[in-house]
C-alpha cells in the first residue's frame, strides 16, 4: 500500500487531473444520472477548498501588506482595479463580436413555457456597503470575501504601523511573527489537499456529465460552441498582453494550469482561490500584490462571466427575431460590466447578470430558462477564464511594477 501512495504521489498534479477528467466523463456517460452516488466526493473537495479559504486570505494578504508600504499598496490597488474593469469590458465586446459572427440561436424559437427565478440583483451600492462589515464575525461566517479583504488589510496596516512604533514594536514583530506562522501552516495543509484534487475532480466530472446529458449538449451546442470560441479569442488577448509586459509564457501556463482546470471543473473562482495563490507564489509574484489582487480578483473580476453575458445576448436576441443594433450593443458593454461587479459573489451570479441585461435591452426572460438548461457546461469555461484572468492581471501588473523598480533603482 505504500509503494503504491508514493507512487501516486510522484505523479504529477495535472497527469493526475487530466486523468480524472477523461474517467470523471467516461464515468458519466456510462452511469448517467445513476453518478450522482459520485456526488458526496466531489462535495468533499469543495469543502477541503473552502475550508482554507479564509486562513489563506487572511494571513497571507497581512503578510503581504506587511512587505511592502502603503503608498506602493495604494499604487498597485488602483492598476489593478483598472485592469480589471478594462479586461471585462473587452471580455464583453469579444463576446459580442464572435456571436455577431456566428449568429447562436438563429433559426431557434421559445414556445412561451420556459419559466426561470432569477435571484435578486443587490446593486453596486449593496456591494460597496459590504465592503466595511458591520461584523467582523459574520463577515467571515458569511463568506463575505470582499469584508475579509478589507479586514485583512486594517489589521494587516495596523501591524505595520505597531512594527514602526518604538513602543509597540516588539509586539508587531510577536503579532506578525504568529500570522506568518499560520499562513506557512495553511499552506502546508493545501499541499496535503492538492492529493486529493485528482479524485473530486472525478466524481465532480462524473455527476455533471451524468446529470447533463448529451442531449443538452446537442440541442443548445451552438450557443455552447460560439462561447467557447470566444473564450479562445479572449485567451489570444491574454498571451498577447503578457508577452507585451514580457511575463514569462512558458511558466504562467506551467503553473496556472492546475487552478484553471480545478476552476473549470468546480464551477468556482472562490473555491479555487488556495490554488491560485499558490500559484502565484510559484510564478514569483509580489506577495503583497497577490495577496489581495487574486481574492479581489475572485469576487469581481469575472472575464468568462462577461464574455456569458454577451454571447446569451445576442442568443436572445435572435431567437425572438430582433437581432442586437449598434446601440444595442454598446449598452450591452455598459450594463455588462457594471453588472459583473453588481453581483460579486452572490449566489446564482451568472444568471443575475445575464437577467440584468436582458431587462435593461427587452430582451425575453423566457431565453434564460434556456441558459439555465446549459448552465454548468457554460459556468465551467467561465469560470476558468475568471480565474486565468485574475492571474494574468496579477502577472502582468506585477512585471509593470518591477519594470518601475528597476527604472527607478529601487530593490526587486
Amino acid at each position: 500500500m505504500k509503494k503504491i501512495i508514493r507512487s501516486y504521489l510522484r505523479i504529477s498534479l495535472l497527469l493526475k487531473i487530466t486523468i480524472a477528467l477523461i474517467l470523471g466523463i467516461i464515468a458519466g456517460l456510462m452511469l448517467g444520472e445513476q453518478a450522482a452516488v459520485l456526488a458526496p466526493l466531489g462535495d468533499l473537495l469543495i469543502r477541503l477548498l473552502t475550508f482554507l479559504i479564509l486562513p489563506l486570505i487572511f494571513f497571507t494578504l497581512i503578510v503581504g501588506v506587511n512587505q511592502t508600504t502603503l503608498g506602493d499598496l495604494g499604487r498597485m490597488g488602483i492598476k489593478v482595479f483598472v485592469y480589471y474593469t478594462v479586461s471585462s469590458a473587452l471580455a464583453i465586446v469579444v463576446g459580442l463580436i464572435v456571436a455577431s459572427i456566428f449568429e447562436p440561436g438563429t433559426g431557434m424559437h421559445l414556445t412561451g413555457s420556459e419559466k426561470v427565478d432569477v435571484p435578486e440583483n443587490p446593486g453596486i451600492g449593496s456591494v460597496l456597503l459590504n465592503i466595511v462589515p458591520s461584523n467582523i464575525i459574520t463577515a467571515f461566517t458569511e463568506m463575505n470575501l470582499l469584508g475579509i479583504i478589507f479586514t485583512a488589510l486594517v489589521f494587516g496596516i495596523a501591524f505595520s504601523a505597531m512594527r514602526a512604533n518604538p513602543t509597540l514594536s516588539e509586539l508587531g514583530d510577536i503579532a506578525m511573527k504568529i500570522v506568518t506562522a499560520l499562513n506557512e501552516a495553511s499552506l502546508l495543509i493545501l499541499r496535503a489537499i492538492l492529493q486529493y484534487i485528482p479524485i473530486g475532480i472525478f466524481a465532480i466530472m462524473a455527476n455533471t456529465v451524468g446529470s447533463q446529458g448529451m442531449d443538452t449538449l446537442v440541442s443548445l451546442g451552438g450557443m455552447i460552441g460560439v462561447f467557447y470560441i470566444a473564450l479562445l479569442f479572449h485567451i489570444v488577448f491574454y498571451i498577447v498582453i503578457m508577452s507585451l509586459f514580457k511575463v514569462p509564457l512558458h511558466d504562467f501556463f506551467k503553473y496556472a494550469r492546475t487552478p484553471i482546470a480545478t476552476a473549470f471543473v468546480t464551477q468556482s473562482s472562490t473555491g479555487t482561490l488556495p490554488l491560485t495563490l499558490e500559484a502565484a507564489e510559484k510564478l514569483n509574484i509580489s506577495k503583497s500584490l497577490y495577496s489581495f489582487s487574486l481574492p479581489l480578483g475572485a469576487t469581481v473580476n469575472m472575464d468568462g462571466a462577461a464574455i456569458r453575458i454577451a454571447v446569451s445576448a445576442v442568443f436572445a436576441a435572435n431567437i425572438s427575431g430582433n437581432p442586437l443594433s449598434l446601440s444595442d450593443m454598446l449598452m450591452v458593454v455598459l450594463i455588462g460590466t457594471l453588472s459583473s461587479i453588481g453581483t460579486a459573489g452572490v449566489p446564482g451570479a451568472g444568471i443575475i447578470m445575464i437577467a440584468t441585461v436582458f431587462v435593461q435591452l427587452g430582451l425575453p426572460m423566457e431565453a434564460v430558462a434556456l441558459l439555465t438548461a446549459i448552465d454548468a457546461l457554460v459556468g465551467m469555461g467561465a469560470t476558468a477564464l475568471n480565474v486565468a484572468g485574475d492571474l494574468v492581471g496579477t502577472s502582468v501588473i506585477d512585471q509593470h511594477e518591477k519594470r518601475r523598480r528597476r527604472n527607478l533603482h529601487e530593490p526587486l
